[in-house]
């Protein structure tokens, strides 16, 4: 098969073998992939992969690796010790792990597990959700990357006496803004640098959108909170201004430790940027706020389930976040231009 391989760094088109899928594995082709900011975070930094230690994800320099993990297919073959419960040609979708005779592995951060930047790769037949809608595979593969901030959105357990804070309006604030709006909450409060980010959050559901370089987020979202309580009365029978619950979706150093120098006492952080890096935080400061910080993790199983029949449905449109589409020749490139802060926030991979 064709593919878009990386190997020492760099990602080239190139013919490999096909997957052969083992047992309770389907044989898929890839129909449509988008470009995630992990998949940036895996090839930039090998380091991350070899000190994983679950072995869920592996970048060796030395053998090829097929990128992509947000995925539309159709089923090409059922492997071994498989039910066949899902017709042939049928279009697919599922959480990126495939179970392996080795253990579990992300699809496409390991050598095992090839993603959708080729032709071809394997999902786990239990696994595996089909896709019940006419939307374009372009549209669907998009439910990975809203999982994220849906399920961080949903575990945040938000209330309408809170107005959420969202910092950073990639793919995942904006999967959690979209998400929030999908539970009735708000007002949403969204900061970005970019400008083309803060206009996407507006068309996702955001309320208000802020420069963090011309003013305070912390201050805009006290301007939100005081006209969300209402009048001065309503203030002092709520004592005091709304709960604030901040989503850092970022992932760069400094930025969680500045949510924690500059948001209110008493908030709650739900970090799913994670810089590969690490970070250095001012714990003291947490600590006298009384700041609760929680670490994203992946998405629940529930609640990709729950994204991926949002998105199906239509009931949350993903469509101000699409871009371009490529060709695995234009892979390598369109990894280029996903770096860029200003370009679209999802480019798609059909191969």
């Amino acid at each position: 098969m064709r593919a878009a391989v990386l190997r020492s760094g760099a990602v080239k088109a190139r013919v490999i073998d096909d997957p052969v899928p083992g047992p309770g594995q389907l044989l898929v082709r890839s129909l449509a992939c988008g470009i995630c900011a992990s998949d940036l975070h895996f090839m930039d930094h090998p380091e991350a992969g070899a000190d994983d230690d679950s072995g869920m994800s592996t970048y060796d320099q030395d053998v090829d690796i097929v990128m992509g993990h947000e995925y539309c297919a159709e089923v090409v073959a059922y492997g071994p010790d498989t039910e066949r419960r899902i017709p042939l040609d049928a279009r697919v979708s599922s959480l990126p792990i495939l179970a392996t005779p080795g253990g579990r592995k992300i699809i496409g951060q390991n050598p095992e597990s090839p993603g959708g930047f080729g032709e071809y790769f394997l999902l786990t037949e239990a696994a595996t959700r089909v896709v019940v809608s006419d939307l374009p595979s372009e549209v669907v593969c998009v439910a990975d990357a809203i999982s994220v901030g849906w399920s961080a959105a949903v575990r945040a357990q938000a209330t309408t006496n809170e107005v959420p804070l969202i910092v950073g309006c990639g793919a995942i604030g904006l999967s959690a803004i979209a998400t929030l709006r999908h539970l009735g909450l708000g007002p949403v409060v969204a900061v970005d640098f970019v400008a083309s980010r803060r206009e996407t959050a507006l068309a996702m559901g955001a309320d208000v959108v802020v420069d963090p370089a011309e003013i305070s987020p912390y201050q805009a979202w006290r301007d939100v909170a005081r006209t969300s309580a209402g009048s001065m009365t309503e203030m002092l029978a709520t004592v005091g201004l709304p709960g604030c619950v901040v989503f850092e979706c970022v992932g760069v150093p400094g930025v969680l430790d500045s949510i924690i120098k500059g948001c209110e006492r008493g908030t709650r952080i739900f970090s799913v940027g994670g810089p590969p890096e690490g970070e250095h935080l001012h714990t003291l400061t947490a600590k006298r706020k009384g700041l609760n910080i929680q670490f994203g993790g992946g998405p629940l199983p529930p609640h990709w389930n729950e994204a991926f029949e949002a998105v199906c449905s239509g009931s949350l449109d993903v469509t101000p976040m699409l871009g371009r589409t490529v060709g695995i020749d234009g892979v390598s490139a369109a990894l280029d231009s996903a770096r860029d802060a200003d370009g679209p926030v999802r480019i798609v991979v059909v191969p």
